[in-house]
């Protein structure tokens, strides 16, 4: 089948939904299938390929490290008509969301879309009124998700929210497959030996973008509470990754006076984060906004057990006391804190709950999502219709399909818009 995903963040910027999309375009090919990927452009990216089309766009849009594109219709249109997709795929209800859509009807191929994220969980990026933008995004993507034959959510916590919200798209839960043979062949001591963390410290390790959608404040509070009160002061913090939320982390663990346990990693790639993860004793997790939770099935696969919020997108990977711990979502940080004390770190017991956590990735497999992935697009062959401009369209059929496109699209930010418009601001005391 041949296949075209678009996508608003790719390859080199890292991010859940970047990965998300290259791990599916591989396996997807495996299975033999033909993936094109249409982008934006990012810093230090290469330039467009045979299999990718990355269109212009505004770098580092308001401060963020995320490309705008600029919209060109017509480098987009030559590629598919050159390529004849079977299939489309959006994973974005915006921006090239809309081309998505635009291409789908024009070739009359079925349109898939796939809602990674709770956008409005991302609005403080936009100097905006944050609540009227809030309900805004939450009504763009149910309606996008509506004018779709098929909607992907990544666990079933976002799958309930979306249809609490109105989507009445059919919806598969498909969660982006984790390499399990990778993630368990980590060297534990590389990044310890490359940061200086001792070798024989019992690391609480987490990675991820730091950002403040992240609760990362939270999280950092709490191991550092953890880390205050360990008797023995053997224990250690291990944070993965970049972000603006850097700062805010360490000032905390200064306050607590454990800021010489604390170890930045800064942003690792490849073979490093295989190996950060292999570095970590246990794995904390406090983000309430997640759909998936990615990075918790692969601290698993590296057999590393995970204690988190107990909020959507964790409570499906963390399932039960055997692979880590779920706090209650509005726990305090010293709860959290006594729960990441309260967990064996050493002997028998922290070995078997070390490997249920590897078994219990497996349920994350790659090879597994990919194939519901690929079962899903072979049961859309019925959702096939007229291209625009084929044999069976006059000049006017054309026109007319067209305009019903972009009504579509319009009604949709419009009923979003209005959305908006009616929330009544919160009163003020």
């Amino acid at each position: 089948m041949k296949i075209v995903m678009f996508t608003n963040t790719y390859l080199p910027h890292v991010s859940g939904v970047a990965h998300s999309v290259e791990t599916f375009r591989d396996d997807l090919r495996t299975r033999g299938h033909e993936v094109q990927v249409v982008c934006p452009t990012f810093e230090g990216a290469t330039e467009s390929t045979a299999s990718v089309l990355r269109v212009p766009a505004i770098q580092n849009f308001n401060g963020s490290d995320f490309s705008v594109r600029i919209p060109l219709p017509g480098a987009i249109s030559r590629r598919l008509h050159e390529f004849a997709p079977e299939l489309i795929h959006a994973h974005h209800p915006f921006l090239l969301g809309d081309a998505a859509l635009r291409a789908a009807r024009e070739s009359g191929r079925p349109l898939v879309f796939t809602h990674h994220t709770r956008y409005e969980n991302y609005t403080h990026y936009v100097p905006v009124d944050q609540e009227r933008f809030r309900q805004f995004v939450i009504r763009l993507g149910t309606d996008y998700a509506n004018l779709c034959d098929q909607v992907i959510a990544p666990s079933e916590s976002l799958a309930e929210l979306l249809r609490r919200r109105g989507v009445e798209s059919p919806i598969t839960v498909i969660p982006t497959g984790v390499d399990l043979a990778r993630f368990a062949g980590g060297e534990r001591r590389r990044i310890r030996q490359a940061l200086g963390i001792p070798l024989g410290s019992k690391v609480v390790g987490h990675l991820g973008r730091l950002a403040p959608e992240k609760n990362l404040d939270y999280l950092a509070d709490a191991i550092a509470r953890y880390l205050c009160h360990d008797p023995g002061g053997e224990s250690t913090c291990l944070m993965v990754g970049s972000g603006p939320a850097e700062r805010t982390i360490e000032t905390i663990f200064e306050k607590w006076g454990v800021a010489d346990r604390l170890f930045m990693a800064g942003k690792l790639t490849g073979q490093e984060v295989v190996d950060a993860y292999a570095a970590m004793d246990l794995f904390a997790f406090a983000s309430k906004n997640e759909t998936q939770g990615m990075v918790l099935a692969e601290a698993m696969a590296a057999g590393k057990p995970v204690i988190a919020l107990d909020a959507p997108g964790a409570r499906e990977v963390v399932y039960s006391a055997e692979v880590g711990r779920l706090v209650a979502a509005d726990a305090d940080a010293e709860r959290f804190a006594a729960a990441l004390a309260e967990f064996p770190l050493a002997g028998a017991a922290y070995h078997r709950h070390a490997e249920a956590a590897r078994q219990g990735a497996r349920r994350f497999s790659r090879e597994r999502c990919s194939r519901r992935l690929a079962r899903v697009y072979e049961q859309l062959d019925r959702y096939a219709r007229p291209a625009v401009g084929d044999e069976q369209h006059t000049a006017w059929d054309s026109l007319l399909a067209r305009l019903q496109t972009e009504w579509e699209l319009l009604a949709a930010k419009t009923h979003a818009l209005m959305a908006a418009a009616e929330r009544k601001p919160r009163s003020k005391r």
